[in-house]
């Protein structure tokens, strides 16, 4: 559970350090060239999930992520510590998860600002970490199912 709380209070303390600062030094809609053509930082306020859906929904939004939360610290607790992977997508997960979380919470949006031009939407940090995290569980979880059907 230690290794759980230190990755999820770095992906929580660095979405929000990183949210605070877009918010405090930009204007809404403000983007700065980082390398042209490619990635620039574009203040965004988006009050809906990914790629702006289901707007304005918080208190969805909020029940489900808290459900979420308390499903992954279910079955992070189930696993054994040789399931290095799968703990550590589940606490990636966890961490943008409530990063996200403290976003609608404080405020009724999350603050994105990574603008990578070849994908379609604006994200932010916890955005990332839940998407890496979904990658390494189901990396993860895809190998110890060869593992299991070959010992068969």
């Amino acid at each position: 559970m230690r290794q759980l709380a230190i990755i999820v209070g770095l992906i929580v303390f660095l979405d929000q350090l990183t949210k605070f600062v877009v918010s405090y030094y930009m204007e809404i809609g403000q983007s700065i060239t980082v390398i042209s053509n490619f990635f620039y930082i574009t203040y965004l306020r988006n009050p809906g999930a990914a790629f702006g859906m289901l707007p304005y929904q918080t208190p969805f939004f909020v029940g489900v992520t808290i459900i979420v939360a308390a499903l992954i610290l279910y079955y992070y607790r189930m696993l054994s510590e040789n399931h290095r992977w799968l703990r550590l997508g589940l606490s990636l997960q966890l961490g943008g998860a409530l990063g996200n979380l403290i976003d609608r919470v404080l405020e009724g949006y999350v603050i994105d600002f990574l603008d990578f031009s070849v994908w379609p939407a604006v994200f932010n940090l916890a955005d990332a970490a839940i998407v890496i995290g979904i990658v390494f569980f189901l990396i993860a979880f895809w190998r110890d199912i060869d593992l299991i059907a070959e010992r068969s």
